[in-house]
């Protein structure tokens, strides 16, 4: 195991790393919650128009931007605990793009795999394999508009820049630093080094991928799996940068590429 950095050897306020931990991990669980109480009927999250769109992403920003705002008020982090450093010149948007396309294949090979896995040990068939897949699919329409997506322009390439880079991206990025931040400060002998942060990881996507339990559970074990690749990319880099771009650009695909999915395979 490595040895714990200078820094998170360094005296902390357990305290103050306490409240930290617990505003940051009870905002994204509050998220996960709110999610599940939302009713289709109330129409998908980020509404039906580009207007919409914009107060929803507002909103959600500023709350967040609160909860982090306090977190970090009563821990006061540095730059490098919260991994803010951007790492070269165009070094972070290389990576960030090729980590976006690496993330979509991974995501991909483990439900392949883990489904093939299944019809090899016989646990399940492929018939009640599919039916399964095609009943508890993504529920992508809880959260965006597909009509508006394939009709408005606008709220088309909204939904790819800011709810995908904003929204996503750098909101989640900075959230996933905040959590490893806050279990290598108080608990620096199990995650302070990088093997400790690794599992840090597991544990903060486990807590994201129920955050997305609304959407499903096919939905909240893909966004677990993602959650494992970014939070690694982040502890490879030491940086969230390269990270909040993958995320970002991996959601902007699947958003662009929705309306033709609903339109060719309805039943995916």
């Amino acid at each position: 195991m490595e040895s714990i950095p200078p820094l998170l050897n360094a005296p902390v306020n357990r305290r103050r790393w306490w409240i930290h931990l617990l505003l940051i991990t009870g905002y994204l669980l509050l998220v996960g919650m709110r999610g599940l109480g939302r009713q289709k009927s109330h129409g998908p999250a980020l509404l039906h128009s580009a207007r919409g769109l914009l107060l929803v992403c507002g909103l959600e920003v500023a709350i967040f931007a609160t909860v982090f705002g306090l977190a970090c008020l009563a821990s006061r982090p540095t730059r490098d605990d919260l991994r803010l450093r951007w790492r070269g010149t165009v070094a972070p948007v290389a990576l960030g793009m090729g980590y976006s396309v690496a993330l979509r294949l991974a995501v991909g090979m483990v439900v392949a795999v883990t489904a093939l896995g299944l019809v090899v040990t016989h646990l399940t068939t492929p018939t009640a394999l599919q039916s399964y897949m095609l009943a508890n699919r993504p529920d992508v329409e809880a959260l965006v508009d597909i009509s508006a997506l394939r009709n408005n322009p606008v709220y088309f390439w909204l939904t790819l820049t800011v709810a995908s880079f904003g929204v996503a991206g750098l909101r989640e990025e900075l959230w996933r630093s905040a959590f490893l931040a806050g279990m290598a400060k108080l608990w620096p002998h199990q995650f302070g080094s990088r093997s400790g942060q690794i599992g840090a990881v597991f544990v903060g996507a486990i807590i994201f991928g129920s955050a997305h339990l609304s959407m499903g559970v096919l939905a909240a074990g893909m966004a677990g799996l993602l959650g494992i690749g970014l939070g690694l990319i982040m502890v490879l880099h030491r940086s969230i940068w390269p990270a909040v771009i993958a995320h970002g650009l991996f959601d902007a695909t699947t958003f662009a590429m929705l309306p033709w999915a609903m339109g060719h395979l309805p039943k995916f």
